[in-house]
């Protein structure tokens, strides 16, 4: 397929603004072609107005209409066979392999969409039959569901072109709940972006929806201010850094009508080794850790960026271990800025006072090439510095030795939020560490035990998201069903007529779904 390097607006490839990009390869610095076009003014206004307009027509498809909908994007997405994989190949130099499991992990979460709009339970239908003849007040009849809440922005992540790019889980998400789509394409995928964009318009086209459900742009941080700011967005779904997502919620915030940004904004996710796993597996937790630091050269957002432990004999074996590991490890990054600023993170900390490091942050001068880092600090070290307690997005990690399970709670304590903790211990470590658990558990999103947090099961248990800075709303998830709970919100329907009352709230129950009627959990029509 050629691409355009345009703007899809709405149905229509334009190309109205006149800034060109383009990307390289990062393997081999190689240019890319085509040259890609930032949106212009005009081209943003469009699509905002196209995707209020497209609202009005799809929050009043079905349910079904929906899932065929979802399960034709995915069909889309596949049918674009080997060309998607080999140019995001060259965009980001991630392997094949990976790229065909996020892939499918792509498909897989618009079909879990698919069927969770069928099933139907997620909009948590809640009737409270009228009681009119109830003493001192008759009681009305209230009857409450979950409605779109309108047009979202999504933010497409560098680290995963298919699966939190322009089809990925915000999109999916989105669409699914009933609202239009705008996805500010990232600059490091574009191509990546216009493949899945066409893909996406496809099945647009042949399910008959509305033109401006979906678009696809593409520009700079201001352009997704520019949408941000517009009035006719209501959400906005972003996956990235603090910095940026702390632009989007302040500019959203800011508003004269402020509307919820649901930013992942990146995570350290603390391990915790207790002295019983220690002693006994010193070596193989080191084997593991240096595997989940480098899978993917350290580019996912649940990277285990800093590891604790009780000082002593064991725990300076550990060390050696993920020493001698790390220095085995290099790959290439996803584009030559993020690793660049990986470089550059590794050396501020490493530059600090009482910190250790096992190697230099390069494998060469050229291109992205990235080796793997252990920086080693004690707990007095981590505790002053702050500096140690930014995220290093890449293959580098933080070992902190405590003189006391009391220190261990100390630090715990003084983390910000996080996407993820992780324990190592025994059945006794776990019963005389019980306090430093329930600390994590206020610190994170996802408890982990006897194992690491890069790899996200797509599935309804699962909570991606954390305390601030981690995400923006802790109450939120990026990834499994419960993610389409951001673009929705909460609608009560007092005392009218079952003919004017949604299918999902008549007494008939004609979808079949579970409810809560009276207090009760039942499908049954009432």
């Amino acid at each position: 397929m050629q691409l355009s390097g345009l703007n899809l607006v709405a149905g229509k490839w334009v190309g109205g603004g006149q800034k060109v990009f383009s990307n390289n390869n990062p393997t081999t610095g190689e240019k890319l072609s085509p040259d890609f076009r930032e949106a212009s003014d005009q081209e943003v206004e469009l699509a905002a107005l196209q995707a209020a307009a497209a609202f009005d027509i799809y929050e009043r498809t079905t349910p079904e209409q929906r899932s065929i909908f979802l399960r034709r994007i995915a069909e889309e997405i596949n049918n674009l066979g080997d060309e998607l994989i080999q140019r995001a190949k060259a965009e980001t130099a991630l392997p094949e392999a990976r790229l065909i499991g996020e892939r499918a992990r792509t498909m897989g979460q618009l079909t879990m969409f698919a069927d969770l709009i069928q099933e139907g339970s997620w909009i948590e239908a809640t009737i409270d039959r009228a009681i009119p003849d109830r003493k001192p007040l008759p009681k009305a009849d209230l009857r409450r569901m979950s409605v779109p809440l309108g047009p979202v922005v999504v933010f497409s992540a560098s680290n995963f072109p298919l699966a939190f790019s322009v089809a990925g889980g915000d999109t999916a998400s989105a669409l699914a709940a009933g609202c239009p789509v705008i996805v500010k394409a990232h600059r490091g995928h574009p191509g990546t972006s216009e493949l899945v964009a066409r893909a996406v318009q496809k099945a647009v086209d042949a399910c008959g929806m509305p033109a401006g459900l979906f678009s696809m742009l593409q520009g700079t941080g201001q352009m997704g201010l520019q949408l941000v700011r517009h009035p006719v967005i209501k959400a906005v779904g972003f996956t990235g850094s603090l910095r940026g997502g702390r632009a989007l919620f302040d500019a959203a915030s800011a508003r004269p009508e402020p509307i919820p940004v649901y930013a992942e904004m990146g995570s350290i996710n603390p391990v915790f080794i207790l002295p019983g796993a220690l002693q006994t597996k010193a070596s193989a937790i080191a084997e593991t850790l240096m595997q989940s630091v480098t899978l993917g050269v350290g580019q996912f957002c649940t990277n285990p960026g800093l590891v604790f432990g009780l000082r002593g004999n064991a725990f300076s074996d550990f060390a050696n271990k993920a020493n001698e590991l790390a220095h085995k490890f290099s790959g290439t990054m996803l584009t030559q800025d993020i690793c660049k600023r990986y470089r550059e993170s590794v050396e501020k900390a490493a530059s600090v006072h009482g910190v250790q490091s096992s190697g230099k942050p390069s494998s060469s001068a050229q291109a992205a090439d990235a080796a793997a880092v252990v920086l080693q600090a004690d707990a007095e070290t981590f505790l002053k510095q702050q500096e140690l307690h930014e995220e290093i997005f890449g293959p580098a990690t933080l070992l902190v030795n405590c003189g006391s399970p009391a220190e261990l709670e100390t630090i715990a304590r003084s983390l910000p939020g996080q996407l993820t903790a992780t324990v190592h211990g025994t059945d006794e470590d776990l019963a005389q560490y019980k306090n430093l658990i329930q600390i994590l558990q206020q610190k994170a999103g996802r408890l982990l035990l006897n194992g690491f947090p890069t790899g996200v099961e797509v599935c309804p248990s699962m909570q991606h998201g954390g305390p601030y800075p981690a995400t923006t709303d802790s109450r939120s998830t990026s990834v499994g069903t419960g993610a389409i709970k951001r673009f929705v919100r909460p609608v009560c329907f007092q005392n009218f007529p079952q003919s004017a009352l949604p299918p999902e709230l008549q007494n008939d129950n004609p979808r079949n779904i579970w409810r809560i009627v009276d207090g009760q959990f039942t499908r049954e029509k009432c």
